[in-house]
């Protein structure tokens, strides 16, 4: 599996496995199952997504080595602020029956509880219960407000990416500041799977759609969390092992559109004030 490494020096899978995947014939367990042995070692959740308690009950059985598997969780915007993300981290951690996280990120930015909830986080870090810590959904105008306080940088910034919403200037800025980019919904939740330009780039390289637009992600060195229920389609998003040419990437790059699946973080928060 290849990795990349984080400013801190830690390395980290560049696909991951969104483990909020589902499958109307299968059970949690079948598809998770299917991630491991198609290889995926990277285990992406949040509190937000209901789903902690089953993945840990999933690896303590699975037999998978702790220090084996790299495993994200996010605090919730209900759980922010110092004392609360503390207590959400105590949490997260009881329900994936570990220890430590090897990544954890501040899943939307919320004005009041900013500076308190980073400053948990780096607790967390500097006290070792958290191998890299990290944002989600943040914006230059966020990150330039949490470096105005933040004593660690953050190590990943987590962000809605795809062909039709490609993230560019984000992406330069976060290159700058040593910020890996990480893309949620890197497939655009299926939009994007019916372009023609990437049908008719797939076809010539004999893949699938979603492994051109994986691919291409991981070509800018953005690193990915696709999830699927579908353990062919498992296989098949990691099976990477081959480059699109400089005009194949050119042209995946000029389908941007500008067009989320979710809305910006400012409007989602607009009673946060930002």
């Amino acid at each position: 599996m290849k990795t990349v490494t984080l400013n801190n020096g830690i390395e980290m899978p560049i696909v991951g496995f969104g483990t909020d995947a589902a499958n109307a014939d299968l059970s949690y367990a079948q598809v998770m199952d299917a991630a491991v042995d198609a290889g995926y070692r990277l285990f992406d959740t949040a509190s937000s997504y209901g789903n902690q308690d089953e993945l840990g009950a999933y690896l303590a059985q699975s037999g998978l080595a702790r220090n084996s598997y790299f495993l994200t969780s996010k605090v919730a915007q209900t759980e922010q602020g110092y004392e609360n993300t503390l207590q959400a981290f105590k949490d997260t951690t009881a329900a994936l029956k570990t220890d430590y996280l090897d990544l954890y990120l501040v899943h939307w930015p919320k004005f009041d509880p900013f500076f308190e909830t980073w400053r948990a986080l780096e607790h967390l870090y500097k006290e070792g219960y958290v191998k890299a810590i990290g944002v989600s959904n943040f914006e230059p105008h966020h990150l330039d407000r949490l470096l105005t306080q933040a004593t660690v940088m953050p190590a990943v910034d987590q962000v809605e990416t795809h062909p039709y919403f490609n993230q560019h200037v984000l992406h330069d800025y976060l290159t700058e500041l040593g910020i890996q980019h990480q893309a949620w919904s890197p497939l655009g939740r299926g939009a994007v799977l019916n372009d023609p330009v990437l049908a008719q780039i797939a076809d010539r390289y004999g893949v699938s759609i979603a492994q051109v637009i994986l691919k291409w992600h991981v070509q800018h060195n953005v690193a990915v969390i696709p999830k699927s229920g579908n353990p062919v389609r498992m296989q098949q998003n990691l099976a990477l092992d081959w480059n699109l040419t400089v005009t194949d990437m050119q042209r995946i790059d000029a389908l941007q559109r500008g067009e989320r699946i979710m809305g910006a973080p400012d409007e989602n928060y607009v009673e946060d004030k930002w």
